[in-house]
């Protein structure tokens, strides 16, 4: 039995999530061992500027979802603009232009429900910088399925509302400032694969 078995990632952010995700995944080595699932909202029409800026500063496969596509690790999965991302049972990904969840889509709280019910205790849960609720219900959903659930410290965000939403809802197990995080997360997967 593994003793630390995370095997998926996943990290929701809205306004100022720009800055915030380069600070998270700019210091991950290539060889960082665990899949990445990532919804930043961002307007219906938005070009394809956040992958190439996160891409650019990325050790890690950066790609837009694509529907069906199996989970790898190794890679950070984007929510395309105006989909919500969904991880199937199968460790596949779709897309959905279902109705919009908390006033957006893609919606943080979609990724991390489905992500939960499939993952369970190997999911790591990450709620950045944002103005909105969004990601509280599925911080909810990461705890109760027994996956870790990590928070941007408000007084770190650019907007501290999408942080302090899920802190003050008491669905966080660790805060940390945003230049902690991916040290954090490299010191887990070290950690797994010593094991």
């Amino acid at each position: 039995m593994e003793s630390n078995p995370y095997q998926a990632i996943v990290i929701g952010a809205s306004a100022g999530g720009l800055n915030a995700l380069q600070a998270v995944l700019a210091p991950l080595p290539a060889d960082f061992g665990l899949p990445i699932l990532v919804v930043q909202h961002r307007l219906p029409v938005a070009e394809d500027f956040l992958s190439f800026s996160l891409g650019e500063l990325c050790a890690l496969v950066l790609k837009e979802a694509d529907e069906k596509e199996p989970i790898q690790p190794g890679y950070v999965y984007l929510a395309p603009s105006n989909y919500h991302l969904l991880v199937e049972q199968d460790r596949t990904l779709s897309l959905s232009i279902d109705a919009k969840v908390c006033y957006s889509r893609p919606s943080i709280d979609v990724l991390f429900d489905t992500a939960a019910q499939t993952y369970r205790a190997g999911l790591i849960g990450i709620i950045l910088t944002g103005a909105s609720t969004d990601g509280t219900a599925g911080m909810r959903k990461i705890k109760e399925k027994g996956g870790l659930t990590i928070a941007q410290d408000p007084a770190t965000a650019e907007v501290a509302m999408m942080p302090l939403s899920a802190i003050r809802e008491g669905v966080v197990d660790e805060i940390f400032a945003l230049n902690d995080i991916a040290p954090f997360l490299i010191q887990i997967v070290k950690e797994e694969t010593a094991q």
